[in-house]
């Protein structure tokens, strides 16, 4: 990774005019793609550390001197976790004695004898982070045990401690032969839990021992445990925060900090229809200072970095280079180790590539790297920090830092901007093959020469940002009401960065998704089907680069079944399906909507042409297994397996109508005129099977064909047959089910179906999408909106929320939100229904050349 900082003066900021009145879950700060994405998670910008998606810190941290006295205005200390007993996180390795064979009753007691057991390193488990190998479910049917011997001091208060704690799957642990936790089902990274009133009284003065047992039965084996004292820095009096404001590109804070007024802007400058700039890992951090009482000040800013930018956790070693290009003076910074592509999974973060700090040369900043805190009170008290050097530490309070003398600030504003980036060096690996990010593509490029681009490019991208993100907000409040507005807002950056762009084995572009804090998979077909509105309204060529991958697998001989692959791998490495069930009429259907879609979008059939042989296949599975559905999953996986499940048979008559569609594009009337009668065939069919008979009923469709129970659920995927203009479907069926739904509603929205009151927010949009009345659509964003606004799960934007309490159920920070722009595209589609706009042709003939 590389993190640069430049600091300019610039042009102001004439945008983000609109009144924002959404207080979002969580505020958008970097965000480029799964590993750089930094947010704030708390209101004002100055009560938490800034974090990645993930949760786990990632400070940056923003202080201004006014005439000599600090403000803080960006992040907030990170808590340091001082080991009383060290875990693998804060060490590592550890010594201790363990067995697998069921032991003595008072095995975890202080005094119990384990001289026969064996003596290892821990960690424990089968991740690269283990230390001694134990997987429970093949080897080891009665789980591990261990015990830690440790000295307690007496000094420090044990109420404040916790356990630091990593498991999978359950485990329980005992302090001085007294139970003081157990955890079920699994965590994939640590998490700090208060230590209990019985783990304070079990604890004494001189010796303890920790012993712990876990038993991992299913896929996945971990554990290590730890005790820690939680140590928060002293703290630097907040600059007060007045303003904040979230748009499609952007984030902007205003504070006052004494006499001077202080706005601070982050940019992520994702214009879709520039795919050099989207695949730029730069965001731009701009300061706007002017004085309050007509007076001058001095003003001084101070910026710092976390080296946990580069790391999975706080203690893994850092180092630090220097040096300088055209223009720029930097530092680097990364692990020491730079397992490139070592690391694969769901809660988990880049510790490979190197984070650059740079400024401008002309600008007479101070550079320099070290202890954070160190450095933080260097300058609150000086308003410097000395010169950096090559140095190495721990992660968690090392990292860069740089200050910036303003200088004499009046009436009229003074502006400084600073670039923070991340080259990843290695972005995927794809079947064997390492991938480099998009703008790397050309091994001569480098990120100090990405860095001068960006540089050069600053005005012109502020101006056309502010610009889109104006333009963005009218379009969707135009389509849906400002509520609608707000929403779209929100999701952009979030859709866009839990991708990856890169350069294929043949230069073709890849866009992979990660699935975010829902398993972890790379490329899954059924987080790009929900995605997608907002790629075909922006740019289709960003779709193709997310079903690519998936039709090469099949059309490969890799992937040898009659259906679509669920997903390429586990991110960031797709060397193949790692989801341990098939979901064969969701993923067919899916492909050959999206196809239809991308055909509308761009006006031709070129893309289809491609892949019409295994389009070919996965329809005819269609025909043959899509209409009344089998026991399986479908996207909506979460909710369990369904047999007839009436939602996903819509999906597959849809994706065989669009087969149609598309062979009728061809030229191709017979083929086209056998799958539209089949769609419609079937049509017919699912109206007399899905329709709800209970007597008394207001009239809408079943959960399943066949229910004589009064169940119901949203038929989302019906929108399909409103946006490509098929007519598989009587329009009245989804009038009905749209006055069906809206006496389903609860505070925070419509349930997903009638089993559970949780919901998927992206589907309501679509299905409010089904509406014919702005009336009824805004019925439907209301509850959503107030659901953003509301939510007690300050995380980045859930898609899987409690109607009832707004709080979040599972997944966050998903790419899937993006289907909140599926009214938008309605209305694309509407008015531009075969046109194809010139930033989408000039877009696919650049990746063509590549």
């Amino acid at each position: 990774m590389y993190l640069h900082v430049i600091l300019l003066a610039a042009l102001s900021l004439t945008g983000l005019s609109h009144a924002q009145t959404l207080r979002p879950p969580a505020y958008p700060l970097i965000t480029h793609d799964p590993y750089f994405s930094v947010w704030s998670m708390t209101d004002k910008l100055t009560d938490s550390p800034t974090r990645h998606w993930t949760g786990k810190p990632q400070s940056l941290e923003g202080i201004v001197r006014v005439d000599g006295k600090a403000y803080q205005f960006l992040g907030a200390s990170p808590t340091i976790y001082q080991p009383i007993l060290p875990s693998g996180e804060s060490t590592n390795a550890y010594t201790t004695r363990y067995t697998f064979d069921r032991p003595g009753a008072n095995w975890n007691e202080l005094d119990f004898e384990a001289a026969n057991w064996k003596t290892g390193p821990g960690p424990f488990g089968d991740t690269p982070e283990s230390k001694t190998n134990w997987q429970n479910r093949d080897t080891h049917k009665n789980g591990i045990y261990y015990r830690r011997e440790f000295t307690y001091d007496g000094k420090t208060d044990p109420a404040n401690f916790m356990l630091s704690l990593y498991h999978d799957d359950e485990v329980t642990i005992y302090l001085n032969g007294i139970r003081i936790q157990t955890k079920s089902g699994y965590r994939n990274d640590y998490v700090y839990l208060p230590l209990s009133k019985m783990g304070q009284k079990a604890l004494r003065p001189g010796k303890n021992v920790l012993a712990v047992h876990c038993i991992s039965p299913y896929a996945g084996s971990f554990i290590d445990v730890g005790i820690v004292n939680p140590v928060v820095s002293a703290t630097i009096t907040p600059a007060t925060q007045t303003a904040v404001k979230v748009s499609a590109t952007q984030t902007d804070y205003t504070f006052k900090a004494g006499p001077v007024i202080l706005n601070v802007n982050f940019l992520s400058p994702l214009l879709l229809d520039e795919l050099d700039v989207v695949a730029r890992p730069i965001t731009y951090l701009t300061f706007t200072a002017r004085s309050a009482d007509g007076k001058p000040h001095l003003v001084q800013l101070y910026v710092g970095a976390s080296g946990t930018l580069a790391t999975n956790n706080a203690d893994q070693e850092v180092v630090v280079d220097v040096g300088k290009t055209a223009g720029l003076n930097w530092l680097t910074i990364g692990t020491q180790k730079q397992p490139v592509l070592g690391r694969k999974g769901d809660d988990v973060r880049i510790d490979w590539g190197y984070a650059y700090l740079a400024v401008s040369q002309q600008m007479k900043a101070q550079l320099t790297a070290g202890s954070l805190s160190d450095l933080k009170k260097r300058f609150t008290s000086q308003g410097t920090v000395p010169p950096g050097k090559a140095s190495l530490g721990a992660a968690r309070d090392f990292g860069l830092a740089v200050t910036i003398p303003v200088g004499s600030v009046g009436t009229s504003a003074v502006q400084k901007h600073i670039m923070l980036a991340y080259d990843d060096v290695y972005s995927v690996q794809y079947f064997g093959k390492n991938l480099r990010p998009w703008w790397h593509r050309n091994e001569k490029m480098n990120m100090p020469t990405l860095l001068q681009a960006a540089e050069n490019d600053y005005t012109r991208l502020r101006q056309k940002s502010t610009a889109f993100d104006a333009r963005l907000y009218a379009d969707a409040r135009k389509a849906g009401g400002n509520k609608y507005a707000d929403l779209c807002a929100l999701a952009y950056r979030q859709t866009i960065t839990a991708h990856k762009l890169v350069a294929g084995p043949k230069g073709e572009l890849f866009f992979f998704s990660k699935e975010n804090f829902s398993n972890g998979s790379i490329g899954t077909v059924d987080i790009t089907y929900p995605s997608a509105p907002l790629f075909l309204l922006y740019n289709p060529a960003l779709l193709k680069g997310m079903m690519e991958p998936i039709f090469q697998y099949s059309e490969s001989g890799r992937w040898k079944k009659p259906f679509a692959a669920h997903d390429v791998g586990t991110y960031p490495i797709a060397n193949g399906q790692t989801y341990g069930e098939d979901m064969p009429v969701e993923e067919c259907g899916n492909m050959l909507l999206l196809m239809g879609a991308i055909s509308k979008a761009e006006g031709n059939t070129n893309y289809a042409k491609q892949h019409w042989k295994v389009l070919t296949t996965w329809v005819n599975y269609l025909r043959k297994e899509g209409f009344d559905p089998k026991n399986q999953l479908c996207t909506d996986d979460f909710a369990g397996h369904l047999a007839r499940n009436a939602n996903l048979s819509a999906k597959a008559i849809l994706g065989i109508a669009a087969y149609g569609q598309l062979a009728a594009k061809l030229g191709d009337q017979k083929t086209a005129a056998t799958y539209l009668k089949t769609a419609r065939d079937m049509a017919a069919h699912w109206q007399q099977l899905a329709t709800d008979h209970t007597p008394g009923a207001k009239a809408h469709s079943d959960l399943t064909f066949g229910n004589e129970d009064d169940t119901w659920s949203q038929k989302y995927n019906l929108v399909w047959d409103k946006l490509l203009a098929m007519n598989v479907f009587p329009k009245a069926l989804a009038q009905k089910e749209v006055a069906f739904y809206l006496t389903k509603q609860q505070p925070y929205g419509l349930p997903l179906d009638s089993r559970k009151t949780y919901t998927k927010s992206d589907w309501i949009i679509w299905t409010a999408t089904l509406a014919d009345s702005d009336k009824d659509f805004q019925a439907f964003v209301a509850p959503i909106w107030k659901f953003a606004n509301e939510t007690p799960s300050r995380v980045p934007l859930t898609d899987w929320h409690e109607t009832t309490d707004a709080k979040q159920v599972g997944f966050q920070a998903r790419s899937v939100v993006g289907g909140y722009y599926m009214k938008m595209l309605e209305t694309k589609f509407g008015t531009e229904r075969v046109r194809m706009t010139s930033s989408y042709r000039s877009a696919d003939k650049a990746v063509a050349a590549h």
